[in-house]
């Protein structure tokens, strides 16, 4: 299994890509602490799982000190904590037309996408170079490289920074073992795109993509597992775009 006897904080696995992630940890073998949102409600899809695999915490992530208080409760529950998996996100309309809400967009969005990301980062490294090793994965989106439309300027640059933020990790930390990646996907078919799918129709949708159809989360959590369990030491630093081919670089 490839995460036996590892331990991998997931952040945002009440629903989507965590969600996908932290069953696709629990096959392999690995101890999960689970960070759902909010509240505490554990999904159905985890409701099976033992107790001694699998930790459920929950947190407002544009709160600092939830943040501080999410890894000191991770850590209460497993002392050493192997990977961090920053998966949670939101995508928060930062709109022109309004003043207030662009102000409110661009707080939520840096909050949430990158000042907690960032914050979780940090606390990890100093973990890691007191055990010698450890990996983080990133989220970052296929916004990343290219911005986001109008609506969504300030989700596209927040996510940005998260890129960059992973690169720097990377290239400052490797002497420590302390491994970066960063994970890219476009459309996938999680309950935050839904609506969006729902508006615009799926057909509709699938007719512009390469491989006529919308990556499905496993896809995702499937690769992030695998960064996970140390096996490709030497991409470190590199982003993985999960597009299915409609962003190419």
């Amino acid at each position: 299994m490839l995460l036996k006897n590892k331990t991998i904080l997931i952040t945002g696995a009440g629903r989507g890509i965590g969600l996908a992630t932290v069953q696709c940890a629990l096959l392999e073998g690995a101890q999960v602490v689970a960070h759902i949102g909010r509240t505490a409600n554990i999904p159905s899809q985890l409701a099976n799982a033992s107790n001694d695999q699998l930790q459920v915490l929950s947190g407002d992530l544009s709160d600092t000190n939830t943040i501080e208080k999410l890894w000191s409760d991770a850590l209460a529950h497993q002392p050493r904590i192997d990977a961090l998996i920053n998966n949670a996100g939101i995508y928060a309309a930062s709109p022109l037309s309004s003043p207030q809400e662009w102000d409110a967009g661009w707080e939520q969005n840096l909050n949430v996408n990158l000042l907690a990301p960032a914050t979780l980062c940090r606390l990890a490294i100093a973990h890691f170079q007191q055990t010698q090793e450890g990996i983080i994965v990133n989220l970052a989106s296929r916004s990343s490289h290219r911005g986001d439309d109008a609506e969504h300027l300030a989700y596209g640059a927040a996510k940005g920074g998260l890129l960059a933020l992973t690169k720097g990790i990377a290239r400052s930390y490797a002497t420590t073992k302390t491994i970066a990646y960063a994970v890219a996907p476009a459309w996938v078919r999680t309950e935050m795109a839904e609506a969006h799918i729902a508006s615009v129709g799926e057909d509709t949708i699938n007719a512009e993509l390469p491989m006529r159809e919308i990556t499905p989360a496993d896809d995702v959590a499937q690769t992030i597992v695998f960064l996970a369990s140390g096996r490709a030491r030497h991409a470190n630093g590199c982003t993985i775009d999960i597009t299915g081919a409609d962003y190419v670089r």
